[in-house]
């Protein structure tokens, strides 16, 4: 089997030249990086990734904990990170919790068992015992669109009240006073800022402040359905909608039609937090925050790796911005 000795003698290159292009370096000349790369195709040359993770104590995986990939803006998010990872050098080990604290748990003792040299998490809910075990062991952890009280970690995050901000005026300017909150569980902090943002904004904004208005799913169609069906099932007919992201508006755009039917439901207007492409295929098209899922993945990589060189890392909320389809 061939060596990066090898490969360096066949480069013509130094020993330190060949094994920073074979590790990704971009400090190499574009000439010795074109002559080591060709010699190690010609040597078949396979770099031995545990001899060289047990020399640097490092394994060069990262794990990244999604709270559920079937949400568009969790697959955005995923495909960009491990995107920015695989440009730096890093593999990804991606595992879903599928909102599931006991499963995002068992993703966590794999992930310990594994020796990845980093965590992107988006945490289910509490600090759990295993959770506390890899904090204790000193693996770097960056925190993914949900903060969690009780751990000091980064946090790469929407900027929730912005976007919020952005539908109490869009809701105000189309005159809407009877809207509908369907929000989702309290205990993660997506949630929570944003139904806090809307409930200080909305008398503001000339919306009703009927708290029979307002229903808690869980952040999946079906939760939020059933709480779509609650609001109405209390006499409540409102003008507009609010959905705190994809799967919630999904299922209450369900509830809506399931009670009301196909043609009464249109002449509710749905705006949603975080934007997919089958919105502008409804009837009426929906309008939405957009929320830069890929960038939050993107920042939450960077600040990962920059913990793991030691380097000090901030928190930093990502801005959103409207679609507004009433427009088109």
């Amino acid at each position: 089997m061939s060596t990066i000795k090898d490969v360096a003698e066949r480069a013509g290159v130094a020993l330190g030249t060949a094994s920073r292009v074979l590790s990704g370096s971009a400090q190499t000349s574009p000439e010795s990086r074109a002559r080591v790369l060709a010699a190690a195709a010609e040597l078949n040359y396979v770099r031995n990734g545990t001899a060289r993770a047990l020399r640097r104590s490092r394994t060069e995986v990262l794990g990244l904990l999604v709270s559920d990939i079937r949400n568009p803006f969790f697959s955005e998010l995923a495909h960009a990170a491990e995107s920015e990872a695989m440009r730096r050098g890093y593999a990804v080990l991606l595992a879903n919790a599928n909102e599931d604290a006991a499963q995002a748990d068992e993703y966590l003792r794999i992930f310990a068992t594994q020796r990845i040299d980093g965590l992107l998490l988006s945490p289910q809910g509490p600090v759990s015992p295993q959770l506390e075990s890899l904090v204790a062991s000193k693996l770097p952890i960056v925190l993914l669109n949900r903060s969690l009280d009780g751990l000091d970690a980064p946090l790469f995050s929407t900027d929730n009240a912005q976007g919020v901000a952005l539908v109490l005026d869009w809701l105000q300017v189309r005159g809407h006073t009877e809207v509908a909150f369907i929000g989702g569980p309290t205990a993660f902090s997506t949630a929570a800022e944003r139904r806090a943002a809307y409930l200080a904004g909305r008398e503001s904004h000339g919306i009703s402040l009927d708290d029979l208005l307002i229903d808690e799913g869980d952040f999946l169609a079906d939760g939020a359905e059933a709480a779509m069906l609650r609001v109405l099932d209390r006499g409540k007919r409102p003008t507009a909608v609010f959905g705190v992201n994809e799967p919630t508006t999904l299922g209450a755009v369900r509830g809506l039609r399931r009670r009301l039917g196909v043609v009464e439901a249109a002449r509710v207007e749905v705006i949603s937090f975080d934007d997919v492409d089958w919105f502008e295929l409804a009837t009426p098209p929906i309008s939405a925050v957009r929320i830069g899922a890929a960038e939050i993945g993107r920042l939450g990589v960077a600040g990962l790796l920059d913990l793991i060189e030691g380097r000090p890392v901030g928190s930093q909320r990502v801005a959103t911005s409207l679609v507004d389809r009433t427009l088109s």
